[in-house]
C-alpha cells in the first residue's frame, strides 16, 4: 500500500510538472496591424523582420500574425486607438494621422531639421523616454519610434521655387507639414499614404510630399513626372510610432516580455529609420530610369524655402506654449540629442 501510494503521489507530481510546463510553453498570438501592403518597404524590410526575430527568439512561443493594408478594419488614423483598445495587439502608424495628439513628437517634423533618419530616430527615442512615455504615449507600450528619410515633393508640374506651389493642391502627411506647405503657398490636403495614388490619378491633388522609399509601392513615378528634393537638411520628415497594447504585453510571462523588450527600443528605432532612408535609393533610381525630372534645390537656393520654414517653426513654438509645453526648450533639447547621436 505504501509503495502504491508513493507511485500515485509521484505520478500526480509528474503530471502537475508536465501541466505546469505546458502552461509555460503556451503560445502567445499577437496581431500586428498596419496600413501598407506587404510588398512595401517598411512591412518588407522592418516590420516583418522584427516579427521574425521575435518569433525566433521566443523559440516559437510567440506567434505574430501580420495584417497589412488595414485588413483588420478601420482606417489608418484609427490604428493608434486599435492598439489602445485591443483591436490589434501591435500597430505601426504615422504619429500625425491624429493631428495634435502627440505634440512633442512633432518637434522632429519641423522643417530643415533632419539630415540622417537613423540619427534622428535615435534622438526621437531618447526624447520619448525623457518626455513622452508618461505623457503623449502613456496609453500604450512603445516598441519603437522613428522617422523616414528626406521628404520629397512629387508633382505633375515642376517645382523649383515656392512660387511654383501657388495654387497647387498638395497632399501633406501631418499637421506640421500641412502648415509648412500652406505657408509656402500650396493648398494642402491631408490624407493617409494609401489614398495618394487614386487622388493623383483623379486630380484630387496635383502632387504629394512623401519620401522616395514609398513611391515604388504607390507607383508615384508613373503618376507624376517631377520630383523636388533638397540638398543637405531635409525640408521635412514624418514621425512614426510602433506600439503594443499594454494589456497584451502585461499578460505575457516575464521571459516573453524580455524577448519583446530585447528587440525594441533605441537600437531598433535607429535601425528602422536608417532602413527607411536606405530604401530611398532604389525608388529614386526607378524614377530616373523612367525619364522623370528630379530637381535638387541647393543649399544656396533654399533661402525662400527657409523663410517659410522659420514662420512655421515660430508658429509651432507659439502653439506648444499655449498647450503648456515650452516649444523653444523642446527644440533645443531635440537639437542636443541630434548632435549627440550624429554618426556622420
Amino acid at each position: 500500500m505504501i509503495k502504491r501510494a508513493f507511485f500515485k503521489l509521484a505520478g500526480t507530481t509528474a503530471l502537475a510538472a508536465v501541466l505546469g510546463t505546458a502552461a509555460l510553453a503556451q503560445d502567445v498570438i499577437l496581431r500586428m496591424h498596419q496600413f501598407l501592403p506587404l510588398q512595401a518597404n517598411v512591412p518588407k524590410n522592418i516590420l516583418q523582420p522584427w516579427a521574425d526575430r521575435v518569433m525566433e527568439a521566443s523559440d516559437g512561443r510567440i506567434e505574430i500574425q501580420h495584417f497589412p493594408s488595414m485588413q483588420l478594419g478601420g482606417t489608418p488614423p484609427q490604428l493608434i486607438d486599435q492598439a489602445i483598445d485591443g483591436v490589434a495587439d501591435i500597430i505601426w502608424t504615422v504619429a500625425g494621422y491624429t493631428p495634435g495628439r502627440f505634440p512633442r513628437a512633432e518637434v522632429f517634423e519641423l522643417p530643415f531639421t533632419m539630415t540622417d533618419a537613423g540619427d534622428m530616430s535615435a534622438a526621437y527615442w531618447t526624447l520619448a523616454e525623457e518626455q513622452m512615455m508618461d505623457q503623449d504615449f502613456a496609453d500604450f507600450k512603445v516598441l519603437g519610434v522613428w522617422v523616414h528619410g528626406p521628404g520629397v515633393i512629387h508633382t505633375s508640374e515642376p517645382v523649383e521655387s515656392p512660387d511654383d506651389l501657388n495654387g497647387l493642391k498638395l497632399r501633406a502627411p501631418t499637421r506640421v507639414t500641412n502648415k509648412l506647405f500652406t505657408n509656402l503657398g500650396a493648398t494642402t490636403v491631408g490624407m493617409p499614404v494609401p489614398a495618394i495614388p487614386e487622388s493623383l490619378s483623379k486630380g484630387v491633388v496635383d502632387g504629394a510630399v512623401i519620401p522616395w522609399e514609398v513611391t515604388g509601392a504607390l507607383k508615384v513615378a508613373e503618376l507624376v513626372e517631377n520630383h523636388t528634393e533638397f540638398e543637405g537638411n531635409a525640408i521635412y520628415t514624418t514621425t512614426f510610432i510602433f506600439a503594443m497594447n499594454k494589456d497584451a504585453y502585461e499578460a505575457m510571462p516575464d521571459d516573453l516580455k524580455a524577448v519583446i523588450d530585447a528587440n525594441s527600443g533605441a537600437e531598433f528605432s535607429r535601425m528602422a529609420g536608417a532602413q527607411m532612408q536606405a530604401d530611398d535609393g532604389p525608388s529614386r533610381e526607378a524614377a530616373l530610369d523612367a525619364g522623370n525630372n528630379v530637381i535638387t534645390i541647393s543649399a544656396a537656393d533654399a533661402g525662400p524655402w527657409r523663410d517659410a520654414a522659420d514662420t512655421t517653426t515660430q508658429e509651432w513654438i507659439a502653439e506648444m506654449d499655449e498647450k503648456g509645453i515650452d516649444g523653444a526648450a523642446l527644440i533645443a533639447r531635440a537639437q542636443e540629442l541630434l548632435d549627440a547621436n550624429n554618426t556622420q
